[in-house]
This record gives structure tokens, C-alpha cells and sequence, in this order.
């Protein structure tokens, strides 16, 4: 192969490269630039060839005085540039956020001829980060309380209620519907609090057997019953110095709340199969979704344990009571899903943000967060429509999504993508898919063989 064709073929290569490549003089004219650098900066190579590279403006050009004795810029005073993070301006005035690598180009006799730089467009990755950093401002925002959306009066005096609480050793009960973010409460009572150093675990009294429960909060020994293969720590010996989070405490069976009530009384626990009593140093946080006075007027929890516990109680107000910080929540879910998605959603419409605020929420908080992760399952547009939303918002007839833009999709192609993206996001459970999609798992099941969709190689198509 000639010298001539190397030459043309070496172009050819240089041209394929995705990075941009810039080739300067001594002087820092541009002698050269491939296809890549075109394309990220706007200017042809018409434009470039013989100007000097300040026409950049790149913000980590450290220039001097030219001088035919001493060099103009680092690259040339220190003989290399390694990879550096900075910016450059394209013709129509962007900026654009590039990594950059410089080196000299030397002739056969080692004579400095010039310099070639190749750069990285960043632009994507640092948008990104912004946002991340917006939202994690927003998060810590007047709106907020560690983590727990809401600007309502309603919500300002649960928060002061919160921090009121977290200075108290006494015990804790937190009242509100389910999905209305009881746990966030507790979470933010013991990072408030002077235990926020210790542990904080979290028990759910409803998801546990009888049998299992008091294994579970006091711990058992070896031998205590069958299986019992060797000695266990209960959660209570696990939070001590910190806090436990009893949820659901309005499900726990009576001889429980005996030995519960003991251990407030005792501040020691007793693990199943042995009667030794070990001290624990634990603040009791619980929460329920039970009118507790009405069970204990029914004899299914006891008077003694309820007052014992009901010490300091926080009413978490249901959402349908605080929908002025509907907007707000609407807006945090729609960037943390947006940042956990592909999807080039730009934002909610004004019509689905009225049916948002026209809707009672009876699963609360986390109803609205489904509503919106299953928004971004159905949504194939800019904005979110009220037609993206879940079908249970709407009281009548589901509004009509305009026509899909995307090439070449009919009904069928949607149907299709939204099965596909539904049993992704919910990591192939078939059962969580139909309730994203609203429809039955027997209606997956039958798309899934239509489709070919097989969920046991990840939705792969086949």
C-alpha cells in the first residue's frame, strides 16, 4: 500500500472517530478537523481551517502573550495536556461541556510542528448531574422534611409534630391511612431525634405469623422449637441504642401486646425458650391504619397496652385533605421517575394535572406515585396526558390519546411496547404488569403468547 493510500485511508479512519479532533499550528491556527468536530460544534471545516483555536473560547486555555521565543499555551510549555474536563462555545453560542486530550506533534527530527487535541462531548452527563443535584436541592427544600413532600398546613404542623417528638424517649404512634407515608414519618422522627446515631428497624407486624412474631421481635434460643437450630437476636437486642418501627401494631395478636407491654414497662425482653431477662435500650415508634380506641372497645387490643403507646400521637393527614400539595408531589415523582427512565418526557400537561387534583386519592401518596409510574409505561409523547393516567382516576369515559406519532405504530405496536416496558419495570412479575396496566394477569398472559414476549429471558422478544 502506497504512501498516498495510507494518507486516504487514515483520513477515512479519522473520520469514523465519534470524538472530535482538532489539529492546530505553533501558532494556533487550525490546520485541521475531522467530521466529529464539525458536528459538535456547528462550524464547517470551511469555517475553522486557518483561524486560531481561541475562536473556541474553551474555558481551560491557559494563553499567554505570543511570542516567537517562548510558547503561547500550556500544551506547548509543558509538552502535553492530560485528560481535563472543561468547556468550549459552538458557532450558534451553546456551550458545550467536553473531556479534552492534547499532545504534540513532532516532525522525524523531533521539531515541535504542531498539536492535535481530541474532545468527548459531556454535554448529556452533565445535564444530568445538574438535575440530579436540583432535585436532591428540592428534596431539601422549604417543601420538604427529610424526604416527606408537602408545604400544606396541614403537613407544616405534622412536621413541627415530628420534630416535637423526635427529643422525646417516649413512645411514638403515627396515625393515617395506608399509602399516606407513615414510614417516612418514623424514618424522619429518628433522624431528628438524639437515638438518629443508633439503629433504626423497621418491623411489620401484619406480614408475620403469631408463631413467628415473638421469634422475631425478642430472638430465640437453640432448641426453642423445631428448627431452632441456633441462638437468633430479635429485633428489640438488634435497635438498641436507636429505634424500632412497629408498622401495623393494630394487628398484633393480644398475648403479643402482653409481652410488648412488659417490655415498656421492664425495658428488657426475654427471648422465646428462656426466661433470662436481657436489658434493651429501644424508643418504640408504631403506626396503624386502625381507629385503636374502637378495637379496644371490641376487646381486640388491650386498654393497658393502647395508653402505654399512645404516648405522643401523630395524625398523618390523608392526602384528599392536603390536595394544594398535589402539584408538588406530582412534580417529585415525575423527575425521579424521569431520571430512573429512558423517556423524553418533558412534563405533565395542564388537563392531567386537573384530573390529578380532581381525583379523592383514596390510596393516597403511594397511589399517586403508581399513577405516575404507570403514566411513564403508557405515555409515548412529549407531555403527559390525562389519557396516560391510570383508568380508576376517571369517574366516566377514559379520555382519547391523540394519534401516536412515532413511525409506523398502530394499536397493536403500542399494546405491545407498553407490555414490553410494564414487565421491565416491574422485573418480569406478571402480576404486578396487570396492575400497572389496569387490566387482568389472565389479559398479560394472553398478550404475552400474542406477542411473543417471553418474561424468562428478562422480556426478551422472540
Amino acid at each position: 500500500m502506497s504512501e498516498q493510500e495510507l494518507d486516504r485511508y487514515w483520513k477515512t479512519v479519522v473520520n469514523t472517530i465519534q470524538d472530535g479532533i482538532m489539529i492546530v499550528s505553533t501558532l494556533g491556527a487550525i490546520v485541521s478537523v475531522n467530521r466529529a468536530f464539525e458536528k459538535m460544534t456547528g462550524y464547517n471545516q470551511d469555517e475553522l481551517l486557518g483561524r486560531e483555536c481561541s475562536l473556541l473560547e474553551c474555558n481551560a486555555c491557559n494563553r499567554k502573550d505570543r511570542s516567537v521565543d517562548k510558547p503561547w499555551c500550556d500544551l506547548f510549555r509543558f509538552g502535553e495536556l492530560g485528560t481535563r474536563k472543561c468547556t468550549i462555545r459552538a458557532r450558534d453560542g451553546r456551550i458545550i461541556h467536553v473531556v479534552q486530550n492534547a499532545s504534540l506533534l513532532k516532525d522525524s527530527s523531533g521539531s515541535v510542528i504542531g498539536a492535535v487535541g481530541t474532545l468527548t462531548d459531556i454535554s448529556d452527563l452533565i445535564e444530568k448531574d445538574i438535575q440530579i443535584e436540583a432535585f436532591r436541592q428540592e428534596l431539601r427544600s422549604r417543601d420538604g422534611f427529610h424526604g416527606i413532600i408537602g408545604a400544606s398546613p396541614a403537613m407544616r404542623q405534622t412536621f413541627d409534630m415530628i420534630e416535637n417528638a423526635a427529643f422525646s424517649d417516649a413512645p411514638v404512634i403515627i396515625y393515617g391511612e395506608s399509602g399516606a407515608g407513615k414510614e417516612l414519618v418514623a424514618q424522619a422522627i429518628h433522624e431528628v431525634g438524639e437515638r438518629r446515631n443508633g439503629p433504626f428497624v423497621k418491623v411489620n407486624c401484619a406480614s408475620l405469623t403469631d408463631s413467628l412474631l415473638e421469634s422475631e421481635l425478642f430472638g430465640h434460643v437453640r432448641g426453642a422449637y423445631t428448627g431452632a437450630i441456633r441462638d437468633r437476636l430479635g429485633r428489640f437486642e438488634i435497635a438498641s441504642g436507636g429505634d424500632i418501627f412497629l408498622d401495623e401494631i393494630g394487628d398484633l395478636p393480644l398475648a403479643t401486646q402482653i409481652k410488648l407491654l412488659r417490655v415498656l414497662e421492664e425495658k428488657s425482653i426475654e427471648r422465646v425458650g428462656t426466661n433470662e431477662p436481657i436489658p434493651v435500650d429501644v424508643r418504640i415508634i408504631s403506626a396503624t391504619n386502625w381507629d385503636l380506641p374502637r378495637l379496644v372497645e371490641m376487646g381486640r387490643f388491650r386498654k393497658d397496652f393502647f395508653f402505654r403507646i399512645n404516648v405522643i400521637p401523630i395524625h398523618l393527614p390523608p392526602l384528599r385533605d392536603r390536595m394544594e400539595d398535589i402539584p408538588l408531589l406530582a412534580e417529585t415523582f415525575f423527575q425521579k421517575i424521569r431520571m430512573k427512565s429512558d423517556k423524553n418526557v418533558k412534563g405533565i400537561s395542564k388537563q392531567a394535572m386537573d384530573a390529578l387534583m380532581d381525583y379523592d386519592w383514596p390510596g393516597n401518596v403511594r397511589e399517586l406515585k403508581s399513577a405516575f409510574e404507570y403514566a411513564f409505561v403508557a405515555c409515548h409523547d412529549a407531555l403527559i396526558l390525562p389519557g396516560h393516567l391510570p383508568p380508576a382516576l376517571y369517574r366516566g369515559k377514559r379520555p382519547a390519546l391523540p394519534e401516536p406519532k412515532r413511525h409506523a405504530f398502530d394499536l397493536r405496536g403500542i399494546e405491545k411496547q407498553e407490555l414490553i416496558e410494564a414487565l421491565k419495570k416491574t422485573g418480569s412479575n406478571q402480576s404486578k404488569a396487570a396492575d400497572l396496566l389496569g387490566v387482568s394477569r389472565v389479559t398479560i398472559y394472553n398478550r404475552m403468547k400474542r406477542y411473543g414476549i417471553n418474561a424468562a429471558k428478562h422480556v426478551e422478544v422472540s
